[in-house]
């Protein structure tokens, strides 16, 4: 009875104090790591401070090697065993399995880059093992009402070539919503993907899972202009934010 009577009393201040409310309930992977949870892998976390979300949290451990963690996982594609040419509902809300491909979903992308500011990673791989990556000071996603438009900071070059200079400053679009500047074309149903295309890209992320170099398949894969070039689907891209 004693018990029961403290925790009535004291579970509310528990609640209340940031430290614990950042275990309970962390905004992102960078709250999780705080808590001392450091080993990379799924984890939930709450955007929106209320709805629990999986996400996979890069805390900085890869092949026993230590780097930079406490990334959130925003995207992921290493061996083509999820689709990823949806509709505008999916990748909305986010689709996928978060111990392998998925994308995080774009209302989750606004709730979290509303709170804090962010920066952005994005890593690539490609067939033969070379790893490269491109670094944007910040990342932000607007509202579903402004159409998710992206904003992204100052580029930082880890061997990739700047391919997501021209997404800046887009709306996101899938083949069922174009909202493109492309004047006659819908991106996303040409480059079979959903993405912040442009007019219209030389970034797809989210496009087809080609398996290395296709020369019979133009700029529909999952290819990163700069480094590869529109005919070689990549094995490995991870898009992750972490605060600044």
């Amino acid at each position: 009875m004693r018990n029961r009577i403290f925790l009535v009393l004291v579970l509310p201040l528990l609640l209340g104090s940031s430290s614990v409310s950042q275990y309970l309930f962390p905004t992102d992977c960078s709250d999780v790591y705080t808590t001392g949870r450091k080993v990379s892998g799924v984890y939930t976390i709450f955007p929106t401070g209320g709805a629990p979300v999986q996400v996979y949290c890069d805390m900085g451990c890869e092949e026993g090697q230590a780097k930079d963690g406490r990334w959130t996982v925003i995207q992921r594609r290493m061996d083509g065993s999820v689709n990823f040419y949806r509709p505008w509902e999916q990748y909305r809300k986010g689709f996928g399995n978060k111990y392998g491909e998925y994308w995080l979903g774009l209302e989750n992308l606004y709730q979290l880059t509303r709170k804090r500011k962010y920066e952005l990673r994005v890593d690539l791989q490609d067939f033969v093992g070379v790893k490269v990556y491109a670094l944007y000071s910040s990342f932000s996603v607007e509202s579903e009402v402004d159409g998710y438009r992206l904003h992204l900071g100052a580029f930082t070059d880890g061997g990739a070539g700047n391919s997501m200079e021209a997404n800046n400053g887009q709306k996101f679009s899938t083949f069922d919503k174009d909202q493109d500047t492309h004047e006659t074309v819908n991106c996303a149903k040409s480059y079979l993907g959903g993405f912040w295309y442009s007019n219209c890209h030389h970034a797809n992320p989210n496009g087809v899972y080609l398996w290395g170099k296709d020369g019979t398949h133009y700029a529909i894969g999952n290819v990163w202009l700069h480094w590869k070039g529109y005919d070689y689907g990549l094995k490995f891209i991870s898009m992750k934010i972490r605060p600044v």
